[in-house]
C-alpha cells in the first residue's frame, strides 16, 4: 500500500498521525482571515474526524490490556485540577490548602502520581488534584500527557498555577488543554447538527451569519464525513463552533489562574506575567512559600466553582436552615437526589420547591426542575 509504513501501534495509527500532522502543517501555513476561514474549517473538521478514529482505536487497545492510567475516585461537592509545568509550586499549594502530603522536591517531575486532597471551606468539600506537571506535547501523549489530560477533563474546574518568571507557560498549557478538547470559560455554541438519511446538508439559521457562508458551513460538515444533515444555528458561528459540535467530545468548564511565587517577584515581573494572561479570567496572586494569599485562595476557589445552597425540608418537619446542601449552580432535583442517596431517583414520586426557582410556594416539580440558590426543597419518594 502506498504511503503506509509498518511500526509500533499498527499501520492505521501511524498513518492517522501522519495525516493529522500534514493537515496541521497546512493550517499553520495558511493565514487566518475571513477568506480562508471556510478552508481552515474543512481542515480542522478532517483533523477532528481523524482524532475520533484514533481515540476509538486507542480505547479498543486499552480495553484489550493497555498500560496503567490514573484512576481518581471523585469525592466531595466538586473537584479542581491543579495544572502547571513541573516545579511551579503545585505540591506546596495543595499541602497548604488540604491535608494531602505530596512528594515535594526541588527538581522537575516530583509528583509522579495523582495526589487528591480534600479542602473543606464554607460548608463545601472540594477535592483538589495535584497532577504531574504538564509539558508541551502532552495532548500527543508526551510525559503521560493523555492520562493527565483525561483526569483534568473529568474535573469541575481547572486551576492554572503559573510562575511569574515563566509567564509564557500559560499559553503552552492552555493550548494543550484546548487540543485535548477542553473549552475553558466558554459556553457551548448554539449549533445543532442532526444527521438525516437524504437531502444533503441543509443549513437553517435564526440570525445573519457574518463569518461563514452557507456553502462554507456545508463544506466543513462534509469534511467531517457527513453527507446528509440538518444544521441549525442560533449564534453567529465560526469554524471552531462547527468543528467542536461535530467532534461532540468537547468539555466546557470553568478555569482560574493563580500566580505563585509573588514573594520573589517585583511589580514589574508581575505586570509582565499578567500581560500574558487572558484579561477576563479570574487571577489571584499568592506565595506558597510565605502563605500570603492562601486563605483568600480558598474563597477564590469556592466562589469560582459557582456553588449554591439548597435547604432541605423533610415532609411534615421544619426545614434545616442552618446547614444547607452545597451543590453546583446548574443542579436539578435529579442531581440533588443522586447526591443524597442512590435510591432517591429510583423511588422518586415528585418534589416540592419554595424559593427563587418556584413559580409559587411549594410548587410541585419533577426530576428535571432546575434549582436556584436559597431554594427550599422537599422530596417525596415511594415507600
Amino acid at each position: 500500500m502506498d504511503g503506509v509504513r509498518e511500526g509500533t501501534g499498527g499501520i492505521v495509527l501511524a498513518t492517522i498521525e501522519e495525516q493529522i500532522k500534514s493537515l496541521e502543517d497546512e493550517i499553520s501555513k495558511t493565514k487566518y482571515n475571513k477568506a480562508t476561514q471556510g478552508h481552515i474549517g474543512k481542515l480542522k473538521a478532517k483533523i477532528a474526524a481523524l482524532r475520533a478514529r484514533k481515540e476509538k482505536a486507542q480505547a479498543h487497545a486499552k480495553a484489550s490490556g493497555g498500560g496503567p492510567g490514573f484512576e481518581v475516585k471523585k469525592s466531595g461537592d466538586a473537584s479542581v485540577a491543579l495544572v502547571g509545568f513541573p516545579s511551579v509550586g503545585k505540591s506546596s499549594l495543595i499541602s497548604q490548602l488540604t491535608e494531602a502530603d505530596s512528594n515535594i522536591g526541588d527538581f522537575a517531575f516530583t509528583t509522579l502520581t495523582c495526589i487528591p486532597g480534600l479542602m473543606e471551606h464554607r460548608g463545601a468539600k472540594i477535592q483538589i488534584l495535584d497532577l504531574p506537571g504538564l509539558i508541551k506535547g502532552a495532548a500527543e501523549g508526551k510525559g503521560r500527557g493523555r492520562e493527565i489530560l483525561n483526569v483534568i477533563r473529568s474535573t469541575d474546574m481547572v486551576l492554572y498555577v503559573i510562575d511569574p518568571f515563566q509567564g509564557a507557560h500559560f499559553e503552552i498549557l492552555d493550548h494543550e488543554l484546548w487540543k485535548s478538547g477542553m473549552r475553558l470559560n466558554q459556553k457551548p455554541p448554539q449549533v445543532f447538527i442532526t444527521r438525516t438519511r437524504r437531502g444533503g446538508i441543509v443549513v437553517r439559521s435564526t440570525l445573519e451569519q457574518t463569518n461563514l457562508t452557507e456553502e462554507e458551513i456545508q463544506g466543513i460538515v462534509r469534511s467531517f464525513g457527513i453527507v446528509s444533515a440538518t444544521v441549525t444555528l442560533r449564534t453567529d458561528v465560526t469554524d471552531d463552533h462547527i468543528v467542536d459540535t461535530l467532534a461532540g467530545s468537547r468539555i466546557y468548564s470553568h478555569a482560574v489562574i493563580v500566580l505563585n511565587k509573588i514573594d520573589l517577584a517585583t511589580e514589574k515581573d508581575l505586570e509582565e506575567a499578567r500581560s500574558l494572561l487572558p484579561e477576563d479570567w479570574p487571577v489571584l496572586e499568592v506565595s506558597a512559600k510565605t502563605g500570603e494569599g492562601i486563605e483568600h485562595m480558598k474563597d477564590f476557589i469556592f466562589e469560582n466553582l459557582h456553588f449554591m445552597s439548597i435547604y432541605l425540608k423533610p415532609q411534615s418537619r421544619e426545614a434545616d436552615l442552618i446547614e444547607p446542601l452545597i451543590v453546583k449552580d446548574t443542579s436539578t432535583v435529579r442531581d440533588v437526589c443522586v447526591k443524597l442517596h442512590r435510591d432517591f431517583v429510583r423511588k422518586f414520586r415528585y418534589a416540592r420547591v419554595k424559593g427563587p426557582s418556584a413559580k409559587f410556594d411549594w410548587q410541585r416539580v419533577g426530576l428535571d426542575h432546575v434549582l436556584m440558590d436559597e431554594d427550599l426543597l422537599t422530596i417525596i419518594t415511594r415507600k
